[in-house]
């Protein structure tokens, strides 16, 4: 009988592949390739399961690491386990890691760099997480703050990682240290895995700065020397899978970690520093509805009607700021019908646009549509806050404000979100 962890044959009618059988799905069987891929085969197509090794048992080792009295403390709390977990070879599992021996053991170069407060706050799918587990993890930020740590990690799954960085960055403010969000792109049982050196990165720009706030640290390319620390409010996830994915938007990063040079290259010079202030911490309220409407062609009231019992609503509109309100022919009578969909929705919560080209200003001065729409109350002018920030502001602000505080404060710079002016060297931003 084949169990996970044993080196396996297995034969469909077409081929033979052989490999490591890892944990079955429902309707496939996974093996390891060679290659550290997996691969699934329907069940229904395989033949025979040949096992060629069986599996070793294998005792769990404890390690005790005293901590270092000329090293400083960081923290690290997570959120998810890809960035903190292995495959075991001999079981094919994935065992997640996060006590300080554990992630010491798996990353030893953090010794060096650091002592290490290692936990698990929440073991999910970043998109998964809602308004009660942001709630949650600014908690528990607020309790290492009180420890008097250098920094705080967090390790979190790259899907959401944009949403919760600004999600902290509005929640948390005034941090008298850095808050430094990572992720990993590729899975640690890969030999391309980025989410090492993203976290090491992470570690020596906590210790050998003085920047204090909330930031992201991912690779900086697809090689993996260098990784760049990222505006919590102005970046995001631009590709499903490269290991430089995470890309500043309308600004250029903070700044770059050479890791084999153990160097620091700062950027820009308008960061926080480290101080003693207690941070203004707030919360979200976790039973809004907040939704984020994707402009198209060919769209009709009943879309946007749809969300009036919402408590807000970000619409990803194109170009300048340009929705579908234009009665110009019998083919367009429908975009009449939106405009008055939209005054109505306008009248009952913050109705705010935001790009849907992610780079760039909104201008809603340029068109007579557009003027239309900021006269029945539609928000978002000179704004360049991407789709996944506006949201999170709005959520935030609605929060702990009310309704009419909250459409004043969407058109004020809060945590860096809203650029004065946007630089051309920030387009496409290339090192």
């Amino acid at each position: 009988m084949a169990e996970p962890g044993d080196i396996v044959t297995i034969k469909t009618q077409e081929e033979s592949i052989q490999g490591m059988l890892m944990p079955e799905e429902k309707d496939f069987a996974v093996i390891k390739l060679d290659t550290g891929y997996n691969i699934g085969i329907a069940k229904k197509r395989i033949k025979e399961i040949q096992v060629l090794h069986k599996k070793k048992d294998k005792k769990p080792v404890t390690l005790t690491i005293a901590p270092q009295q000329q090293l400083p403390t960081i923290s690290i709390l997570h959120t998810g386990g890809t960035i903190a977990s292995k495959v075991d070879y001999e079981t094919g599992g994935v065992i997640a890691r996060f006590t300080p021996e554990e992630i010491t053991t798996m990353f030893p170069e953090l010794k060096e760099i650091a002592n290490i407060n290692s936990r698990l706050v929440s073991n999910m799918w970043s998109q998964d997480l809602r308004f009660s587990h942001y709630n949650t993890l600014i908690k528990e930020i607020e309790k290492e703050i009180k420890k008097d740590v250098q920094g705080i990690i967090i390790t979190h799954g790259t899907d959401t990682l944009h949403y919760t960085s600004a999600a902290l960055a509005f929640t948390v403010q005034n941090s008298p240290i850095p808050i430094i969000l990572v992720g990993s792109q590729r899975s640690s049982d890969r030999g391309s895995t980025d989410g090492a050196l993203n976290l090491l990165c992470a570690a020596r720009f906590i210790t050998q700065t003085s920047f204090a706030g909330i930031a992201v640290c991912m690779h900086e390319n697809t090689g993996d020397e260098n990784c760049t620390i990222l505006p919590a409010t102005k970046c995001r996830k631009m590709h499903t899978s490269r290991r430089d994915a995470f890309q500043p938007i309308n600004t250029i990063p903070w700044a770059r970690v050479i890791y084999p040079e153990k160097k620091i290259e700062f950027l820009r010079t308008d960061y926080q520093r480290k101080h003693t202030n207690k941070p203004n911490i707030t919360f979200f309220k976790e039973d809004l509805k907040i939704a984020i409407l994707k402009q198209h062609t060919n769209m009709n009231s009943e879309q946007y009607e749809f969300y009036e019992n919402y408590d807000g609503l970000v619409i990803e509109t194109t170009g300048l700021g340009n929705l579908p309100t234009s009665e110009i022919d019998e083919h367009t009578k429908e975009h009449s019908k939106i405009f008055k969909t939209l005054q109505k929705l306008a009248k009952k919560m913050p109705v705010v646009l935001a790009p849907q080209t992610i780079y760039g200003m909104l201008n809603l001065n340029v068109y007579e549509n557009q003027r239309k729409l900021q006269e029945i109350g539609i928000l978002g002018h000179l704004s360049d806050t991407t789709p996944e920030t506006t949201f999170i502001k709005l959520a935030w602000l609605l929060s702990n404000h009310d309704k009419e505080e909250t459409k004043e404060l969407m058109r004020k710079n809060i945590a860096g979100e809203i650029s004065e002016r946007i630089e051309q060297n920030t387009f496409l931003w290339h090192k």
